[in-house]
């Protein structure tokens, strides 16, 4: 592609209104969207049936693509004969594990909708979701099955997935036993097949609507076409370490993998050295990480142990990486390509992403997101006059296309203040476009914390707080730490003659939500800014905080 048509492609001007919208530097691509998702991801199975497709990496065991195909169909029957239907909704409350590429795919196939929780939630934060998401089956371990005893004993069928069977529970392995399974042919495009959980730009957690057509056209932005962004093919393995209840391994990894048939080796959790043996074990030659891992590898001595020349691609997302992580991991893995990507749940979830992994590789500029992906619209929008912005000029981020959520479950409130009528989603992040169509995130609009790529929603643990007897007002914002990149901390406005002290405050937390939404600092105060309308100003909060170092 010429410079020429490199320009053309990745602007245009929208004669209509005048709206600036930049596209990706490659050609559109024939998407296959008419298609469920699963007949998508196993449309060339034939080119791979014998090949590996999984590697569990506690126990070695391999599932070649035949035997998940047939295996995912086999728990499909069994799911119908649960009495699953189209549009009922499973919930998977795992580690990485095969089983949750098996329920997934098999959900699929019988039209029916997967969420999938934090197995560390608390008990409440579980039931908060199943209720949500009208959860009629869970599939979980034994361990996690006490969290879910209220919701069984309401009427949810729990499965176990391992050999302690609690009472009242199946096995999963009797999923597999059933009959054939009665094709579901009136699957719709438009059906929800995904239903991860976000917070979105604020407020408290809402069922993210994912559709086939959604899921189908992001895979194929990532991994289709003749002249692709190819950072996956059939003879990748591609390590699966970060969570499966998350958008990005849910999709970039295991739905973009299968798709190609490349081999996933799933993890079910991080541990530096553990990592380290498999990646040398089993040649893994794309790993898929997020900064906390890059951090931890870049810092471990480890790394000189084991023979991690295999690794091709290492690609970063879920938050930004700065320049001098780059570096650092780019000495760790000599024989590496380094590139990051950008993504929101509501988003399908991938926005962006490096384009120095293609078969003629653009240039990758240090802290760059990549280019808008294809078969999409972006545009950056002046927070304070919605104007359209040339490049070099910082906004809102929004995208257009198929891939982007139906809306939110539920909340048609919420989902027109972030897809507006002409079918723009607001990310709510602040970037720009250079001249080379390089995304670039500068800040947030948003209110969500990430604490190593996990959203922590301010308002909810706002409402936890007010609602302790000796705590008149409160606001949460993030603070940023090196090893988090953001942890949640509290300003708190004692009730009258109440002395309760920050232990206090952050016990009471703890016992109500999961590791990574716990407080990491109170600070008292005597007020909490805000506007007249009542919204709390955390941009003055934050900039409290920065005056503190």
């Amino acid at each position: 592609m010429s410079a020429q048509e490199v320009m053309i492609a990745g602007q245009k001007q929208n004669s209509s209104n005048g709206d600036v919208i930049f596209r990706s530097k490659l050609p559109d691509i024939n998407i296959p969207n008419h298609l469920p998702l699963h007949d998508y991801i196993f449309e060339n199975i034939s080119e791979f049936a014998a090949k590996p497709c999984l590697i569990n990496s506690p126990t070695g065991e391999v599932y070649s693509y035949a035997d998940v195909h047939a295996t995912s169909r086999k728990i499909a029957a069994g799911l119908q004969k649960l009495g699953l239907k189209q549009h009922d909704v499973v919930m998977l409350l795992l580690p990485n594990s095969p089983e949750v590429v098996l329920t997934f795919l098999a959900a699929s196939f019988i039209g029916a909708t997967t969420t999938s929780a934090n197995p560390f939630f608390t008990p409440a934060e579980i039931s908060k979701q199943a209720k949500a998401s009208a959860a009629k089956l869970i599939v979980t371990q034994s361990q996690f099955a006490d969290k879910i005893k209220n919701l069984q004993n309401e009427g949810v069928t729990v499965v176990i997935t391992d050999d302690v069977i609690p009472e009242g529970c199946l096995s999963f392995s009797e999923l597999t036993q059933s009959g054939d399974l009665r094709v579901n042919t009136e699957i719709s495009p438009d059906d929800v097949v995904a239903l991860p959980y976000s917070s979105g730009t604020t407020g408290l957690p809402k069922g993210v609507m994912l559709t086939h057509k959604g899921l189908v056209t992001s895979v194929s932005q990532q991994v289709d076409g003749e002249n692709p962004n190819l950072y996956f093919h059939k003879d990748d393995v591609i390590l699966c370490v970060l969570p499966m209840f998350h958008i990005y391994a849910l999709n970039s990894i295991m739905l973009c993998s299968l798709r190609v048939g490349a081999t996933i080796l799933v993890m079910p959790k991080f541990e530096i050295t553990l990592l380290l043996e498999q990646i040398q074990r089993c040649k893994v030659t794309v790993a898929m990480v997020v900064p906390p891992i890059v951090l931890a590898m870049a810092k471990s001595p480890e790394t000189e142990k084991y023979d991690l020349s295999s690794v091709r691609i290492i690609k970063s997302g879920a938050a930004p990486l700065g320049k001098e992580l780059e570096d650092a991991i780019s000495a760790k893995f000599p024989n590496a390509k380094l590139g990051q990507g950008y993504g929101m749940t509501e988003a399908g979830p991938v926005l962006a992403m490096s384009l120095g992994f293609a078969k003629e590789p653009f240039p990758v500029k240090s802290g760059a997101c990549g280019t808008v992906v294809r078969n999409a619209e972006m545009k950056i929008l002046d927070p304070d006059t919605g104007d359209s912005l040339p490049r070099n000029k910082s906004g809102e981020i929004c995208i257009r296309g198929h891939q982007i959520m139906k809306g939110y479950l539920n909340d048609p409130v919420a989902t027109a203040s972030t897809i507006d009528e002409d079918g723009w989603l607001h990310t709510g992040d602040v970037g720009f476009i250079d001249e080379d169509d390089e995304l670039f995130i500068v800040d947030r609009l948003k209110e969500i914390i990430k604490y190593k790529g996990f959203q922590v929603a301010p308002a909810e643990l706002e409402s936890l707080l007010i609602a302790h007897p000796e705590i008149n007002d409160v606001a949460v914002v993030a603070m940023k730490e090196e090893d988090a990149g953001e942890v949640p901390v509290a300003f708190v406005v004692r009730s009258k003659d109440s002395n309760i002290s920050e232990d206090e405050i952050k016990q009471f937390v703890s016992k109500q939500v999961v590791f990574y939404k716990r407080i990491n600092k109170v600070f008292f105060t005597d007020s909490i800014p805000k506007a007249p309308s009542g919204k709390i100003l955390r941009k003055d909060l934050r900039a409290k905080l920065a005056n503190m170092d």
